[in-house]
């Protein structure tokens, strides 16, 4: 079978590479509490994919008496200790594809919402040179759901985003990638994701290979499989 390997795979970072999304929930938590309010895990829900600063004007909303950049400089640090005193939870099967891609020469870019510090923080804790490059939060203009974030790692790999698989787990970062043009694949975490017939749903990373993506990436180009034409050229 003719298949195509992704020009790149762009890769969403808490809740996807890794198992954050719960640091982040208890650091707003505490946060809001210590403002005088209260913050329920469905309150985080709502956040969860969400560029920093737009969760800090929710977290004003409900009574957190702070500027912005000191919000994201607290949440920041915040789970950054967290993931200092229990480490870092990756998700199943997210380094495995990640080396396999790496072994086929496939680039790959971490495009997240965390700010760079925490986002090099993660990159350094996989055990093997997993990017490429990586697209932060406090790096771009408009923030995930805006196509921004895919469109400029894909512009600094010099790949057309078309050719691109990304990897999402919640509705405003697959919202992102599919806004950029690129072959979404949601792997719900947290937060559930409806299907649809512009993505791929994935219930786990765990056993996925360069063979899957390198698959999507055939069916979204309409290359098909013709066996007759294959046998004929052996």
């Amino acid at each position: 079978m003719t298949t195509l390997l992704p020009a790149a795979v762009l890769w969403d970072m808490d809740g996807t590479v890794v198992d954050t999304e719960p640091y982040w929930m208890e650091a707003e938590t505490e946060l809001v509490a210590a403002h005088g309010g209260t913050w329920t895990h469905e309150d985080g829900l709502l956040l969860v994919g969400n560029g920093l600063w737009d969760s800090a004007a929710v977290l004003q909303g409900r009574g957190v008496a702070l500027d912005a950049d000191t919000i994201v400089a607290h949440l920041t640090d915040h789970v950054r200790r967290l993931i200092q005193e229990r480490g870092v939870p990756f998700r199943p099967g997210a380094q495995e594809l990640l080396h396999e891609l790496r072994e086929a020469g496939v680039p790959t870019a971490l495009v997240t919402m965390s700010i760079r510090s925490m986002a090099e923080d993660i990159a350094s804790g996989i055990p093997f040179d997993a990017f490429d490059l990586i697209v932060a939060g406090d790096e771009v203009e408009q923030p995930k759901p805006h196509p921004d974030p895919y469109l400029r790692a894909a512009e600094a790999l010099g790949v057309d985003p078309r050719e691109c698989i990304a990897i999402e787990d919640s509705a405003t970062g697959l919202a992102s990638a599919l806004a950029a043009g690129t072959i979404a694949v949601s792997v719900p975490h947290i937060v559930p994701i409806p299907e649809g017939p512009h993505h791929t749903t994935w219930d786990t990373l765990a056993g996925r290979s360069v063979a899957d993506l390198a698959e999507l990436r055939s069916t979204a180009s309409g290359i098909t499989h013709h066996p007759e034409t294959e046998a004929a050229q052996r």
